[in-house]
């Protein structure tokens, strides 16, 4: 039985030992001191009190003992006491220090729900990081990366994670279970082709561990569109063709920048969907963008299954489950 006491005693992490002890010690030497000077400690508390102050070197001088034993047991509690005080209160030191050294670099696991998920640290990621927190109602996000040593956002709304979004263990570390969204951006140091394959990879592994998170993937090439749908991605970018978008619209333009001056505007969120409501069924395209037009939305187009419609047909009828792309 006391090989089994041992056994679990050391077992304990370092911090809980070693105030165990301390408090033995005090225990025990305030106990010493009330009974070899019941006068000076009348109570087994006062002597208690009198060996913590004196072995935190605390020394208030309100209880001080008289007798030569008095002395003498002080004597042997400062010199064991105090390295037990100064043992813990190094330990507890060094432990902080740990804590947050891990937390920084990325080591420990994140706990939380309805937070968004953001694999690879790039100007993309980090221009949405800034964008997603300094709002008035900020949401916690989960930073993934394995080229990163330390968090790069100090922010208390972003949690890093250092490790390959490919590997289980790390995924799991970002309570992906709970997880309102995730976002896969390609990384650009690799070869299109080869950040593809990584992306789709890391979209395999999160769809494995959790099937229903929603997972918006970011692709290079046109090619392999189709199979981060076939892996499972909820909605695929194509950011290349995007910047092409772009530049074929400055070619034709006179310089004045508009689609950069549209997507400023997106930028702030201003573009939403919903679902239709009951009572708009039947209404047409015309009908309902009036009403909505009195109350400060602009109906800009119907998403309507995998299709996308702008500006429809103003006599196009709403249907049941359509989705309104409003601009507000």
């Amino acid at each position: 039985m006391p090989n089994r006491v041992y056994i679990s005693f050391l077992r304990m992490p370092l911090l809980v030992r070693i105030l165990l002890i301390a408090l033995l010690v005090f225990l025990t030497f305030g106990i010493s001191i009330h009974l070899l000077e019941p006068e000076t400690f009348p109570t087994i508390f006062d002597g208690i009190w009198w060996a913590i102050i004196t072995a935190s070197t605390v020394g208030y001088g309100d209880y001080v003992p008289h007798s030569l034993m008095g002395r003498l047991t002080a004597l042997f509690l400062i010199l064991l006491g105090v390295g037990f005080v100064s043992s813990y209160f190094g330990t507890l030191a060094a432990a902080a220090v740990t804590k947050q050294d891990a937390f920084s670099e990325g080591r420990i696991p994140f706990k939380g729900e309805n937070h968004i998920i953001i694999i690879g640290w790039n100007e993309r990621s980090k221009e949405l990081i800034s964008k997603l927190t300094n709002t008035n109602f900020p949401q916690m996000i989960v930073l993934i990366d394995e080229t990163l040593e330390t968090n790069p956002v100090k922010s208390k709304f972003v949690h890093f994670i250092q490790g390959k979004g490919h590997v289980d263990e790390t995924i799991l570390k970002s309570d992906i279970e709970k997880a309102e969204k995730v976002l896969i951006t390609a990384d650009r140091g690799n070869d299109e082709l080869q950040a593809d394959m990584n992306s789709i990879l890391t979209l395999l592994t999160i769809k494995g561990l959790c099937s229903k998170v929603k997972c918006i993937v970011e692709i290079l090439t046109a090619e392999q569109v189709i199979n981060a749908i076939r892996a499972g991605a909820d909605e695929v970018i194509q950011s290349n063709k995007l910047t092409s978008v772009f530049m074929v619209n400055s070619l034709h333009s006179n310089g004045d920048g508009l689609l950069s001056n549209v997507i400023h505007q997106l930028q702030e969120s201003r573009l939403t969907s919903s679902l239709v409501m009951e009572t708009d069924i039947g209404k047409t395209f015309t009908e309902l963008c009036q009403e909505l037009l009195s109350k400060g939305f602009l109906l800009i187009g119907i998403k309507r299954g995998e299709d996308t419609m702008l500006n429809p047909s103003h006599s196009l009828k709403i249907e049941e489950k359509d989705q309104l792309l409003t601009f507000k």
